[in-house]
């Protein structure tokens, strides 16, 4: 690192569990944020204020006025304008130093076979079952670690499935893509501001605790949050072992090919 970056960067230096080392890996890494919406914009705001050195952000839509009461990447001027370049333009006032990929598409499954391949951690900030089931099978096909966020009304939940480890239980294993789970648009349902700011924080803190390889991560927990009690709660997670993703029944590779 050269003297701007061990200035920028000096608060995390002096934490003995990053130190100089961890900042570098933080630099050399690559995370793939799909979505930059109300998760995902305070997600890539800290990350990218990290240093993390590489940031992928996909959204297919345009800002819009209704989006500005929570998704703190995008401003009133930006109002028409793809989100993903939106946060883009965020992100260089911040870090200029950051490669900032802006992907202006929706994400289907043979796009993110490609994304996710050469990603570190892929977090899914996303507001759709659809696409976290694609995520999911992707993720789970590369072991490539995947940090789940969701918030409507006043709840929020995040958890982390890092599938590099045997016993982990993948996001089909929580949701089965047979269930009854239905989607929740805060477009209908509403949705409180800072709850999302919340979540999306705590999804760029486990990203950063992945890459670094610190402390102990969300994997196998799901963590709820109560916004109007304020009150947390952590639910151990199991591996189902007849998933269909990630059990012994899992989807043929050839499927992937």
């Amino acid at each position: 690192m050269n003297d701007d970056q061990l200035l920028r960067y000096s608060r995390h230096i002096l934490l003995p569990q990053i130190g100089i080392k961890g900042q570098e890996t933080l630099i050399q890494s690559h995370v793939l944020v799909v979505g930059a919406g109300g998760l995902g914009s305070p997600a890539v705001l800290y990350l990218a204020a990290s240093g993390v050195g590489k940031l992928t952000i996909c959204d297919s839509d345009k800002v819009d006025l209704t989006n500005l009461q929570r998704q703190i990447a995008h401003s009133t001027d930006r109002i028409g304008i793809p989100k993903s370049d939106s946060a883009k333009k965020t992100l260089a006032g911040i870090n200029p130093e950051v490669n900032v990929i802006a992907l202006n598409e929706r994400m289907d499954e043979n796009r993110l076979l490609q994304l996710i391949r050469n990603a570190d951690v892929v977090v899914d900030a996303s507001d759709n079952f659809p696409t976290r089931y694609i995520i999911n099978r992707v993720c789970t096909l590369y072991k490539k670690p995947l940090v789940s966020g969701a918030v409507v009304r006043f709840d929020g939940q995040v958890a982390v499935f890092d599938l590099r480890h045997a016993h982990s239980p993948c996001y089909h294993c929580l949701f089965p893509a047979d269930g009854e789970d239905q989607d929740m648009r805060c477009a209908v349902m509403g949705v409180f501001a800072p709850l999302v700011g919340v979540i999306g924080c705590v999804q760029a803190a486990e990203t950063l605790k992945i890459l670094l390889d610190i402390g102990q991560t969300l994997n196998s927990r799901l963590l709820l949050l109560d916004g109007l009690s304020m009150e947390w709660r952590s639910i151990r997670l199991n591996k189902d072992p007849s998933c269909k993703v990630c059990g012994t029944n899992e989807y043929s590779r050839s499927t992937y090919v």
